[in-house]
């Protein structure tokens, strides 16, 4: 039996997501991920401007005069929502921890799919694969999608990618979305991808369609100011101690942390990955209709 309080905070996220989706992501993310081909859809009289490519030669000698082949696209595809749950994806200055942003973006994206017939997965990840939920269809499947994202206790603190993703290669036979949704927080707690990240979102973009979705903190990017301050990471349990009230360490920290994001998209391009940066105190769905028409401009050139 799930709890009251939880099930409120779950249809909380599927009306504010619901309504994204629909105010202003319609018909965006059918147009930015692609099928997995061409099906054979019928056979039509040639017409001005047809592909001579098309033109099916077998009907045509049996009409006396051309017919090409209509093929669709084969819109059925699998998302995969590969979601960070280390230690550090519990920090949230303001209202929303970094965990909760993921499960808004994760239901954002799965109902998004749902309504193009396209089934909906979920691999939670630490330094371990924490769970995994086999793709399925349906409004109760991704229900549970975002209690998991929410709710999920973790057996781990740690983060490791590369087996998340080795993982999800062994469980999807056919090409599929990809969506990685993670703060990208290297083990020695800075925002980078290691060379075994690199090179494993490499490989995964090469059999499917990747894409990484980066959660941010306010506080994570600058320091309040509030004097000497002890932090314990997260993830490792380290221990260290900052001066917030310096100026100049505050300065620094900032500039540090920016060119630590500005360096994480350049990885992220030189993967292949097309990225997008979020940050929890800032409202999402205008940076993901953006990330999604740039998606769209750059299929529509190509």
């Amino acid at each position: 039996m799930i709890p009251r309080e939880i099930l409120k905070k779950i249809r909380q996220i599927e009306l504010r997501t619901n309504r994204i989706v629909t105010e202003t992501l319609a018909g965006a993310y059918h147009s930015v991920f692609k099928g997995q081909g061409m099906n054979f859809d019928e056979v039509r009289e040639y017409q001005p401007g047809d592909d001579v490519r098309a033109i099916d030669w077998n009907v045509t000698a049996r009409m006396n005069h051309p017919f090409v082949k209509k093929f669709i696209e084969e819109r059925e595809l699998t998302l995969m929502l590969v979601v960070d749950v280390s230690g550090s994806g519990l920090f949230g200055s303001r209202d929303q921890s970094k965990r909760e942003l993921s499960a808004e973006l994760a239901s954002v994206l799965a109902f998004s799919a749902i309504r193009n017939n396209d089934k909906v997965g979920l691999l939670l990840y630490s330094n371990e694969v924490e769970t995994f939920i086999p793709p399925r269809k349906g409004r109760s499947h991704v229900l549970r999608v975002i209690r998991e994202v929410l709710y999920f206790e973790p057996q781990n603190r740690g983060t490791n990618l590369p087996k998340a993703l080795e993982f999800m290669g062994r469980v999807l036979p056919h090409r599929s979305i990809c969506a990685v949704i993670s703060d990208f927080i290297s083990p020695h707690g800075s925002v980078e991808l290691t060379r075994p990240e690199q090179t494993a979102l490499r490989i995964a973009n090469r059999r499917h369609d990747v894409v990484a979705i980066q959660i941010t903190d306010r506080h994570e990017l600058e320091l309040p100011a509030l004097g000497r301050l002890v932090l314990e990471d997260a993830e490792t349990g380290e221990i260290l101690e900052v001066n917030t009230g310096s100026v100049d360490c505050r300065n620094a920290f900032a500039l540090r942390q920016q060119k630590q994001l500005e360096d994480l998209a350049r990885q992220l391009r030189a993967s292949g990955i097309d990225s997008l940066q979020l940050r929890t105190d800032e409202a999402y769905a205008a940076g993901l209709a953006r990330f999604f028409e740039n998606r769209r401009s750059r299929r529509l050139r190509h």
